[in-house]
């Protein structure tokens, strides 16, 4: 087995594997192509995802390239992968696995007064395989390139079926495995021959809080199965709907338990980096961070699925975050980290040639004037649906970033997609803002303090004018206050209940913006030569803007033409159901890092509003989601 294909599989073509510690993308073709270890946003170990000689491990019958099929598991994060060959059938799991865990006290420093968990990662990436049929020789080759592919694996060990790979930072992985390995060219290659019945397994493992890797094949399968039993026990506690669509909505929310950093709560963007929203571009970002914008849509949809005790988690996140320190940022680190800072891997070829790859995330201290709304909002929506029992909100904490709110209402600010261009008084900008300040005369009123409710209410009533005269022309709403072009976050106003659905300039921005501003049908978050975003070149369409789109479209009574859409961008996902940031609209390729929150995020919120209309009368679902538009609406 030598290196891998030059030719980088399809984006959407990954599984997505994670023990809510870090993750790891498996390509159709047997590959472990991007690890980092021991958490998300840690330096990779794999990371052939970037770059074709950066880093993978290889798991394949012998003269095989591709398999018959490949599949979750139902209802978990365990990928299932059937080979056929000449001489017989074999099915390979892979995971990161998790079992059961003792205890690790409520009082641990790392875990900032999270809960105990019974289940906790054991720091392996474990690959069974087990003959079906005939038989079959299985083939493995680990070639692990640490610090983002710039240095090779000191190799130890490799009798018995254990070898160690160090880093020079002194970092290790631990290969375990039943087969026969050999360390060769900074590899450690393995073969076995397995009959009917028979099974083989290889695992990698890190740190010393794990379990360290399987020794025998029956060890291996148990510890899949204890993984399997994990997740379907977990997914066991939602609330979903007797609905086709019930598959996504339970897929969605196993990515975001998946995206989820367990020791804090913290959500990441997603598990990737450097992903190209334009093949070849420059349009590569590093998303492995907790972005507060996507905290009320987190909320809302871990809420709306009956997950209260993650959305419980993330909130504890943010507010210890605003705790640590009051003055916002945009995104943290997934450890409460504040600088995030920018810069550039040169010695990585990029995804397709898409240059430069990133790590950290430059945007962190850009001025984006939404973030207060997201934040309130956030606040607002838990308080709402815990009815009071959830984390209670220091009530200091939500008058300063009220009154910081407020505050930057005069300033200009980059906008929601973070533009590298000039400031501009963007409408969803002061549209959260809108929102921090309404939802925090709510939050204040609740707790008897109407003073303070009055006075922040007569100011959202007067950033609402201003919004209203300033942000609108020929009745639509535009994307800032000295421009006629469109913005795709302009489909918020109806969701975040700026306006109420039959005010006919919401109709008119909806139907606007998906005439105008879609490729194919599907959404494009603005057109790129109407707008300074600092950048070149084009983009594909954002898979969460045309989710919104079915939002809106159902908030203003178009039910038929919400379903039609939302059912094309289902028909539209990765090979095992998984979203990235953009499709590309002509050839349906995914762009951008991989898989994406902030689509799922958007894909429950879209399917929600489809099953609602469909069932509005039914007492199911159909009330919980109900429930759940009524703490947008204050009801």
């Amino acid at each position: 087995m030598g290196s891998l294909d030059e030719r980088f599989p399809p984006i959407g073509s990954y599984g997505f594997l994670s023990d809510c510690h870090t993750a790891a993308l498996v390509s159709f073709s047997g590959a472990i192509e991007w690890l980092c270890f021991p958490r998300f946003d840690s330096p990779s170990a794999f990371a052939t995802l970037l770059d074709r000689g950066a880093g993978h491990m290889r798991l394949r019958p012998k003269g095989v390239i591709v398999p018959i099929s490949r599949r979750y598991v139902p209802g978990t994060l365990v990928i299932e992968t059937t080979w056929v060959t000449d001489t017989g059938w074999v099915v390979v799991k892979d995971a990161l696995t998790i079992a059961d865990w003792a205890s690790v006290g409520k009082d641990s420093s790392n875990r900032r007064g999270r809960p105990e968990t019974a289940h906790e990662s054991d720091q392996s990436l474990l690959r069974t395989m087990t003959c079906i049929d005939g038989e079959v020789e299985m083939e493995m080759d680990c070639l692990p390139r640490f610090n983002y592919g710039a240095e090779g694996a000191e190799w130890s060990g490799g009798e018995l079926g254990e070898a160690v790979a160090t880093a020079g930072d002194g970092a290790e992985l631990q290969l375990t495995s039943d087969m026969e390995l050999t360390i060769e060219d900074g590899a450690a290659r393995g073969s076995l021959v397995l009959r009917e019945d028979e099974s083989g397994f290889c695992a990698l493992s890190w740190g010393d809080g794990g379990l360290g890797g399987p020794r025998s094949a029956p060890e291996a399968l148990e510890r899949i199965d204890s993984t399997e039993e994990f997740w379907r026990e977990w997914l066991r506690d939602g609330n979903f709907p007797d609905h086709p669509w019930r598959i996504h909505l339970q897929r969605s929310a196993l990515v975001l338990k998946g995206l989820t950093y367990t020791p804090t709560g913290a959500i990441v963007a997603a598990p990737t980096t450097s992903l190209p929203e334009t093949p070849g571009g420059e349009r590569n970002w590093d998303y492995r961070f907790s972005w507060i914008r996507d905290s009320t849509f987190s909320l809302w949809a871990l809420h709306t699925l009956g997950f209260d005790q993650e959305a419980e988690d993330f909130m504890r996140f943010i507010v210890n975050v605003c705790r640590d320190q009051p003055d916002l940022q945009i995104m943290y680190g997934i450890g409460h980290e504040r600088e995030l800072t920018e810069k550039t891997l040169d010695h990585l070829g990029g995804y397709g040639g898409a240059k430069p790859v990133r790590i950290g995330n430059g945007a962190y201290n850009q001025r984006q004037n939404d973030v207060w709304g997201s934040l309130l909002d956030s606040i607002y929506v838990h308080e709402k649906a815990l009815r009071g029992k959830g984390t209670q909100t220091d009530r200091e904490l939500i008058r300063y970033q009220v009154e910081a709110a407020i505050d930057a209402w005069p300033h200009p600010d980059q906008g929601i997609w973070e533009s590298r261009g000039e400031p501009q008084h963007y409408v969803s900008s002061k549209l959260m803002i809108w929102v921090a300040v309404e939802r925090g005369a709510r939050l204040a009123r609740k707790q008897g303090f109407d003073r303070i409710a009055e006075e922040w209410q007569a100011k959202a009533e007067e950033f609402k004018a201003e919004i209203l005269e300033r942000g609108v022309r020929d009745g639509v709403f535009r994307q800032h206050y000295d421009t006629d072009a469109l913005d795709a976050s302009l489909l918020l106003i109806p969701l975040l209940r700026f306006l109420p659905p039959d005010d006919p300039r919401v109709p008119a921005t909806v139907c606007a913006i998906a005439e105008e501003l879609t490729a194919h049908g599907l959404v494009c978050r603005y057109k790129v030569e109407e707008t300074d975003d600092g950048l070149h070149g084009e983009e594909g369409t954002f898979l969460i803007c045309s989710f919104w789109l079915v939002s809106a479209l159902s908030e203003i009574g178009e039910r038929q033409r919400a379903r039609e859409l939302c059912e094309r961008l289902l028909e539209a996902a990765g090979w095992l159901d998984l979203f990235a940031e953009e499709l590309d609209a002509e050839s349906g390729r995914h762009l951008g890092n991989f898989p994406q929150a902030f689509t799922h995020l958007a894909l429950i919120n879209a399917v929600s509003h489809v099953i609602a209309d469909e069932e509005r009368e039914d007492g199911g679902f159909t009330a919980v989601f109900t429930e759940m538009g009524g703490v947008r609406e204050g009801a």
